[in-house]
């Protein structure tokens, strides 16, 4: 005897056994072309063939009748690798429910709930996908760590961030951990407000996300997984393959930064159906610098040129290129966005006319996200300063008021978000010859004075900033000798993006 679970909210169909066949532990089940988009396999509904099936440790290809069959345990989350031009299921938030996840017994009991008890393996676990239309050239959104505490913060996030997104012309958006702040209640808010921007959303676990009351590792990312699904995945969208890293290894009492060997032979085994000229973008929490398992992870990436690394956590901008120095050996540098942070310095500063915290960062950089536009094997990326122009890429800062005989002595500092220590970036004054600028970490003068008023005795409303630090990208020059007392005017250039800033001699 048997049933078939035909519920329109299901991610996939299931069909259930009886009790002779609950001790089962190989999974089966068809991927299915989901004609009609129910979610359901109905008369007609063709499986289909040479589709990735992970259980996020062997991956395995759909035969001609579109089944798979993979080994499972007690806690094992099965999942699709959603191939090009097809799409997953999204539930009501627009999350992607590509995957099951068998639990029979659900989650252990922490102070957040996880995964509710599965039952028996379930006979036959079928995923729908949707045939979809997919360019090569598309844009995708990340954001660094959204770390809510709280209703109040989650709607920091709504109205600082989700809203100047609504109705955005982007494939997918990504938030790259640290969803919370440790108070995981948090999760179906801000999956709330992120699914109001209308558009397929991922979410990378970070260490602020984990159960901290689960002794070790194994059940740490539970409640993580009820809400957002596995904790580490990939997906193909147009010619790039995007590849979900969770790098937390909770200890009991903190973390470590690591993938261990099940999540390296996932990704080896994930590479292994990827071609070597394929794009690969890495995504997760922590930096792929601090990873103690780096030399792993990278001997599996070596002979690949096309790579791009993307990461949050640090709650400051950082755009590099690793070579040699980082332990990467490849023929061409390995890029590695840091992003800012959506949180910015934890929603932190002055409040605004509509009760919103600056949240600028300790680096100078203001909370945000990126804009990424990927065509082939091509991207490029732009930093995006929330409720600000696209065009706003920098500070300039010198005095208000500069006495002539210290022209020469007085620094010119300009903070640009995305620009590498390679990139040529010029000034010039009262529209004379542009002259190079020279690259020097140093801390943010604006942001300086903002930490500074408070700690005035007038201070403004707000949790207090971060401390200040120095920024990975400002530039500085002096003045030039010979201006006149009056109203001078400073252009700073950058790849096309301009900053300016009006001071007075005297």
């Amino acid at each position: 005897m048997f049933w078939t679970k035909r519920t329109a909210a299901s991610a996939f169909s299931v069909v259930m056994l009886t009790a002779a066949a609950l001790a089962q532990q190989t999974a089966t089940g068809i991927v299915f072309d989901d004609a009609n988009g129910n979610g359901l396999r109905d008369p007609g509904e063709a499986g289909l063939k040479g589709i990735r099936v992970s259980n996020q440790r062997q991956v395995v290809k759909t035969d001609e009748n579109g089944r798979y069959s993979l080994p499972v345990d007690d806690n094992t989350a099965l999942f699709v690798v959603k191939p090009k031009g097809w799409a997953s299921p999204l539930d009501r938030n627009n999350i992607p429910r590509y995957y099951y996840i068998h639990a029979p017994k659900g989650s252990p009991s922490y102070n957040y709930p996880g995964v509710s008890p599965t039952g028996p393996l379930p006979a036959s676990v079928d995923f729908p996908l949707r045939k979809q239309k997919e360019s090569k050239k598309f844009t995708a959104l990340f954001l660094g760590d959204t770390q809510t505490t709280g209703a109040n913060q989650t709607r920091y996030l709504a109205h600082d961030v989700a809203e100047e997104l609504a109705g955005v012309k982007a494939a997918f958006g990504v938030t790259l951990g640290d969803v919370a702040n440790n108070d995981l209640t948090v999760f179906p808010r801000n999956a709330a407000v992120m699914g109001r921007i209308g558009i397929p959303w991922h979410n990378v676990p970070g260490n602020h996300d984990m159960n901290h009351d689960a002794p070790t590792d194994k059940d740490s990312a539970e409640t993580f997984r009820a809400n957002y699904g596995p904790e580490y995945y990939s997906f193909d969208y147009g010619d790039v393959h995007f590849l979900v890293l969770e790098n937390i290894k909770w200890i009991g009492n903190g973390y470590h930064c690591w993938l261990g060997p099940e999540q390296m032979e996932f990704v080896k085994n994930d590479l292994a159906f990827v071609p070597m000229d394929q794009l690969v973008v890495l995504m997760m929490h922590i930096p792929i610098t601090q990873l103690e398992d780096k030399a792993q992870l990278f001997d599996l990436l070596k002979g690949r040129k096309n790579l791009f690394a993307v990461a949050g956590h640090t709650h400051d901008m950082r755009n590099q290129m690793l070579g040699k120095e980082a332990g990467w050996s490849g023929e061409k540098p390995l890029h590695l966005l840091i992003n800012g942070t959506s949180c910015g310095g934890w929603w932190t500063g002055a409040h605004d006319e509509y009760g919103l915290p600056h949240s600028t960062m300790g680096d100078g950089t203001p909370n945000g996200y990126a804009i990424v536009t990927f065509n082939g094997s091509d991207y490029s990326f732009r930093y995006k300063a929330t409720r600000r122009s696209d065009g706003y890429q920098m500070n300039v800062y010198a005095p208000e008021i500069v006495m002539r005989e210290d022209l020469t002595k007085t620094e010119v500092v300009a903070n640009i978000w995305s620009a590498l220590k390679s990139d040529l970036v010029e000034m010039r004054v009262d529209g004379g010859s542009w002259a190079p600028m020279g690259f020097q970490p140093r801390v943010d003068p604006f942001y300086a004075a903002a930490a500074a008023e408070e700690k005035a005795q007038n201070q403004p409303s707000g949790q207090k900033l971060p401390n200040p630090e120095d920024s990975s990208h400002t530039w500085v020059a002096n003045l030039p000798a010979r201006l006149d007392v009056g109203m001078h005017r400073i252009d700073v250039r950058w790849k096309g993006d301009a900053g300016f800033r009006i001071f007075e001699v005297q």
